[in-house]
C-alpha cells in the first residue's frame, strides 16, 4: 500500500529524470561490451597476420579502438614493414607504434687474406694485409720486397692493400708460413688468412710432391689450419714400354704401361688369361706411340701364351718376340705369322726363335758386384784405355757412396757395341742395394737384391732402352721387404692396439667439471702423439664418456668436449690428425655401474676406436703396397729376353688406383718411388664448458 503512494507523490519529472538514467546506463553497458569486443577481435586479426608473416617480435595491446605495437625490430626495415602490414587490416590512425630497432653494430674490421701465385712468368700478389702488423709481422712493403727477392722487381705484380685495423692473434705466423712455401714451390698458389693457409702446387715427381708435404706439415705453425693440393703430373714414359715373360717359373711382366685406364684393364685381362695370377703394376702415362696400344699388346701376350714360353717386348712402335728353346719351328711360324698380320700398321716385329746351343757362354765377359757394405768391383774386359777411364768414371758417378775398384783388361777384339752394353748394365746395377752384372756378346744379365718394387721394371726399362731392339738381356733381381722403408710401417690395427694399450696403462684425464686436460695427462698424451706419428695416416674415432651425474645434456656436451681437446692436443704435438674424428657420448655407454665412485671413475673415459684404413690416403703409403711376394722370375736363372728402350714409368696422379698398382719412378731412377698422400689438417677448438652442468657434478 506504501510503495503505490510513494509512486503516485513523485511528479512526472522526477520519473522523467529516472528513466534518462537508467536508459544511459543501458547505453554505457553496451558500448563497453561493443568495445571489448572490437579489441578482442583487432587483437586477434592483428596477431595472427604478424605470425603469418613470421614477425614473432611485435607485442600487440589493444585500448578500445587503439591498437598498440611494443617491442625491438632487428633493423628499421624490417619495423616499417611491420607497422605498414597493421596499417593493412585497420586505419593507421588508431596504431600506436612503440617499437625500438636494434642499435646498429659497430663495424667489423675486414678479413685479412693474400693470395701468391708463383709461376715461370715471376710473381702476383693480390690480397688486404694490416697496415700495422704487429710486432715481428710483415708488413706490405716488406713482403713485396721477400717476394721480389725470389725472382725480379719486374717479374712481381704487387696488387696489395692495406687497412688501419689490428692484425688477427695468428696473422704474422700465417703470412711468413706462407712466404716459406711459396719460396720452396716454384709452381703454387697460396691463399693465406689468418686462421687458415691453402697450398695448391705441382711438383716435378710423386718423391718430390711426398717431400715437400712432408716438410710444410713440419713447420707450419699452432692454432692455424693447413690444406696442402700438391699434385705430381702424369709421367711422360719414353721409350713406351712393356715386356711380357712365360717360362719355367710363371707367366709375369717385367715391365707394363698403358695410356689409359681402359687399357690398363685390358692388358690385365689378357694377362690373367695367360696365366698371370696377381694383377700387374701397370702405369698409366703419357708417350704411348698409338692409341691402338693395349689392342697391340693383347695380341702380343696372346702370341707368348700360344709359344708356351718365351717373351714379347714393347718398346714404342718396335716389338721384339723371343720364343723359347723348346718352341718347335712350326709353332714359332705359325705364332709370327698371325702376330705380323694382326699387329696395327704402327709396329714393326722382330722375332727369334732361341736355340739350345746359342746358351753357350762367349770368351769375352765383363762384371761388376756391388757388394752389402757398398764395394763395387769392375773386372773383365773393356775395348780400350779410354772406355776404361769412362767406366771408371761412370761407377763412380753411379755408386758415388761405394768404394770402386777397377781391375778390367783390355781387348781390341770384342764385338761392336761393347761400350754401350756395359755402361748400360752399370746404369741398371745401380738400381739394386746389392748385386751383380755380367756383360757378354749374347747377353746382359743384372742379378741383386732391392727394396723397392718399382725395380724390376726400371732395370727392364733401362737395358731395354739403352741396348736397343732386338738385344738379348736377362733380369734376375728379388725384392726384400726389409730393405723396404714403406714396408716397415705399422698396420693401422697395430697402431690402435698400441694405443689402447697406453690408455689402458694410464688414463687421460681432466679438470673436474671441464674440459681442460689435466696436467698429469701430458706425459701419457706425449705417448700416444710418438706412436700416432710413426702410423700411417688412418680413420680412428676418439670418443668421449662420462658418468651419469648431472644433467643428460651437459653430459653429453662435455664428453663432446673433452673429445675435441684430446684430439687438439694430438694436432698440437704434430700428429696427422686428417683422418680422426672427435665423438661425445655423455653417459649413454657405461661400463661400470655409475653406482659406486669406482663405476664412475671408470666410466669417465676417452676411447680410441679404429674405424679402417683412410680412402684419402695413398695406398703406396699402407705397408701393403710394397709388401708384395717377391717375383717368381727373381730367381729364374734361364729368364732371358729381347729387349728395347724405355725409361721408367711413374704412377698417374689423375688415376689414384694406378698409385697402388705401380709406385711412381722419377726420371733420373732416383729415390723412393712409392706415392704419397696429401692430407688435409683440422684444428678442432674446445668447447666451453656446457650450460646445465653443475659446479658440484664431476662427468
Amino acid at each position: 500500500m506504501l510503495l503505490p503512494s510513494l509512486i503516485r507523490q513523485l511528479s512526472s519529472t522526477t520519473l522523467a529524470l529516472l528513466a534518462f538514467i537508467l536508459a544511459a546506463m543501458v547505453m554505457f553497458s553496451v558500448a563497453f561490451g561493443a568495445t571489448l569486443v572490437i579489441e578482442s577481435r583487432t587483437q586477434k586479426v592483428v596477431t595472427a597476420r604478424l605470425a603469418e608473416q613470421r614477425i614473432d617480435w611485435i607485442t600487440v595491446t589493444t585500448d578500445g579502438l587503439q591498437v598498440r605495437l611494443s617491442g625491438t625490430a632487428p633493423n628499421e626495415a624490417a619495423r616499417f614493414r611491420a607497422v605498414n602490414l597493421v596499417g593493412s587490416l585497420i586505419d593507421a590512425s588508431r596504431i600506436r607504434d612503440g617499437l625500438d630497432v636494434t642499435p646498429a653494430s659497430a663495424i667489423e674490421a675486414p678479413k685479412f687474406s693474400v693470395q701468391m701465385l708463383r709461376t715461370e712468368d715471376g710473381i702476383q700478389l693480390i690480397g688486404l694485409m694490416p697496415e700495422k702488423p704487429g710486432e715481428g709481422g710483415l708488413s706490405e712493403a716488406a713482403l713485396a720486397a721477400e717476394a721480389a727477392a725470389m725472382v725480379t722487381e719486374e717479374a712481381l705484380t704487387n696488387m696489395l692493400e692495406t687497412a688501419d685495423y689490428p692484425a688477427p692473434d695468428t696473422w704474422s705466423a700465417a703470412l711468413d708460413f706462407g712466404l716459406e712455401a711459396l719460396q720452396r714451390l716454384e709452381r703454387s698458389k697460396i691463399s693465406v688468412a689468418a686462421d687458415l693457409v691453402e697450398v695448391t702446387a705441382i711438383s716435378d715427381s710423386e718423391a718430390e710432391k711426398r717431400r715437400f708435404e712432408t716438410e710444410l706439415r713440419g713447420i707450419a705453425p699452432a692454432g692455424v689450419r693447413l690444406v696442402l693440393d700438391i699434385s705430381a703430373p702424369r709421367p711422360v714414359i719414353t721409350p713406351f714400354t712393356l715386356r711380357f715373360i712365360i717360362d719355367a717359373e710363371s707367366a709375369r711382366f717385367d715391365s707394363c704401361s698403358a695410356d689409359t685406364v681402359r687399357a690398363r684393364a685390358q692388358i690385365q685381362s689378357a694377362a690373367q688369361a695367360a696365366g698371370v695370377v696377381e694383377p700387374p703394376d701397370c702405369t698409366i702415362g703419357l708417350g704411348t706411340p698409338t692409341p691402338r696400344w693395349a689392342e697391340a699388346v693383347v695380341l702380343g701376350i696372346r702370341a707368348v701364351k700360344e709359344l708356351g714360353q718365351g717373351s714379347i717386348t714393347f718398346s714404342d712402335s718396335d716389338v721384339t718376340l723371343l720364343a723359347g728353346s723348346d718352341v718347335t719351328q712350326a709353332a714359332f711360324d705359325k705364332v709370327v705369322g698371325e702376330l705380323e698380320n694382326g699387329l696395327p700398321d704402327a709396329f714393326s716385329l722382330t722375332s727369334t726363335l732361341e736355340r739350345k746351343e746359342t746358351a753357350t757362354e762367349g770368351p769375352a765377359e765383363f762384371t761388376a758386384t756391388l757388394s752389402e757394405s757398398g764395394k763395387v768391383e769392375l773386372r773383365g774386359r773393356l775395348t780400350d784405355e779410354m772406355q776404361r777411364s769412362a767406366v771408371d768414371a761412370f761407377a763412380r758417378a753411379a755408386f758415388p757412396a761405394a768404394e770402386v775398384l777397377t781391375a778390367t783388361r783390355l781387348d781390341d777384339t770384342l764385338p761392336d757395341g761393347w761400350p754401350v752394353r756395359v755402361l748400360a748394365g752399370l746404369k741398371a746395377l745401380a738400381e739394386v742395394e746389392h748385386g751383380s752384372l755380367t756383360v757378354r756378346a749374347d747377353l746382359v744379365e743384372v742379378t741383386g737384391v732391392t727394396g723397392s718394387t718399382a725395380t724390376r721394371g726400371k732395370i727392364t726399362q733401362i737395358l731395354s732402352g739403352e741396348l736397343g731392339q732386338g738385344q738379348t738381356f736377362r733380369v734376375n733381381v728379388r725384392y726384400d721387404e726389409a730393405l723396404d722403408p714403406i714396408a716397415s710401417l705399422p698396420t693401422p690395427e697395430e697402431c690402435a692396439a698400441d694405443v689402447n694399450a697406453v690408455i689402458a696403462r694410464t688414463k687421460i684425464t681432466f679438470t673436474p667439471s671441464s674440459a681442460e686436460i689435466a696436467t698429469t695427462a701430458r706425459p701419457v698424451l706425449d705417448e700416444l702423439a710418438k706412436i700416432l706419428t710413426a702410423c700411417p695416416p688412418m680413420q680412428m674415432e676418439i670418443g668421449g664418456h662420462t658418468d651419469s651425474q648431472g644433467s643428460e645434456g651437459g653430459n653429453q656436451a662435455l664428453s663432446q668436449a673433452r673429445a675435441e681437446a684430446v684430439l687438439l692436443a694430438l694436432q698440437g704435438r704434430r700428429v696427422d690428425i686428417s683422418g680422426m674424428t672427435a665423438l661425445g657420448y655423455g653417459e649413454a655407454s657405461p661400463i661400470a655401474d655409475n653406482e659406486t665412485e669406482e663405476g664412475r671413475e671408470a666410466n669417465r673415459r676417452i676411447e680410441f676406436v679404429l674405424k679402417g684404413a683412410t680412402t684419402t690416403a695413398d695406398p703406396a703409403l699402407s705397408p701393403a703396397a710394397d709388401a708384395q711376394p717377391a717375383d717368381p722370375a727373381a730367381t729364374d736363372p734361364a729368364a732371358t729376353a729381347t729387349e728395347a728402350a724405355a725409361p721408367a714409368p711413374t704412377s698417374d696422379p689423375v688415376a689414384p688406383a694406378t698409385e697402388a698398382e705401380a709406385p711412381a719412378v722419377t726420371p733420373d731412377f732416383s729415390g723412393d718411388t712409392s706415392p704419397s698422400v696429401a692430407p688435409t689438417e683440422k684444428t678442432i677448438r674446445p668447447l666451453p664448458r656446457p650450460e646445465g652442468l653443475k659446479a658440484e657434478d664431476n662427468p
